[in-house]
């Protein structure tokens, strides 16, 4: 049977889990999280990569063929260190889907919704670098999101005052790139309308699952 792990710093993940999952319903996902120590994006790296590795070490321990990062922050901030320290393990990360954006982008202007660990990612820079030099990315403060979604209290967080920002500068595409977001994709989309775009990567990453896992095992369908 196929294993796959799933790691999130928070609740974030079970979303991606749960689509991991239904694309393999036949094969075992296991998800583990770090919620004692969130929130990861208002760490520092170093401190993020340390987390991270210990955090992970359960699923590399339980020799899963694949570990997903399901975590924009730990990705972009020790994805690599991971790879290192388990060189057999297939590790799939989660990155802010900036190419996709600029490529569906009308209006030239995409936002990206994310912690501040991953927008001061040097992996991020690149990301903008290469994919994103002709379009405008704008990133509005969503520091406390993670926080308030891990604990209940997403309705606190003001999307229609966000959102009046974005609308403005005329996004028409919007990058959610922290899983934990993901809980509110609903409301995110029902403040922006229906002309605006909101991308988040769990189909993304089943057929990168599918791409990876089907040269080393026999996959469920």
């Amino acid at each position: 049977m196929v294993k796959i792990g799933v790691f999130d710093s928070g609740i974030g993940g079970q979303t991606v889990a749960e689509k991991i999952q239904h694309i393999f319903p036949d094969a075992e996902v296991l998800f583990v999280n770090d919620s004692k120590n969130i929130p990861y994006g208002l760490k520092r790296r170093a401190e993020i990569i340390r987390l991270t590795l210990a955090a992970t070490q359960p699923l590399v321990d339980a020799k899963c063929d694949a570990i997903v990062i399901a975590c924009n922050t730990a990705t972009t901030n020790a994805i690599d260190e991971l790879r290192a320290a388990h060189p057999s393990v297939h590790f799939v990360g989660i990155e802010p889907m900036v190419k996709p954006a600029a490529r569906m982008t009308k209006t030239g202007v995409i936002a990206v919704l994310a912690t501040p660990g991953t927008l001061a990612s040097h992996r991020y820079a690149l990301l903008k670098q290469r994919w994103a030099s002709q379009v405008t990315v704008i990133e509005p403060d969503c520091s406390t999101w993670a926080d308030l979604i891990e604990h209940g209290q997403a309705d606190r967080i003001n999307i229609h005052s966000m959102m009046d920002e974005l609308h403005r500068w005329q996004v028409d595409t919007i990058v959610l790139g922290c899983t934990h977001y993901h809980w509110i994709k609903d409301r995110i989309q029902a403040a922006a309308g229906p002309r605006v775009h909101v991308l988040e990567p769990s189909d993304a990453i089943g057929a990168r699952l599918k791409d990876l896992l089907s040269t080393n095992a026999e996959l469920p369908e």
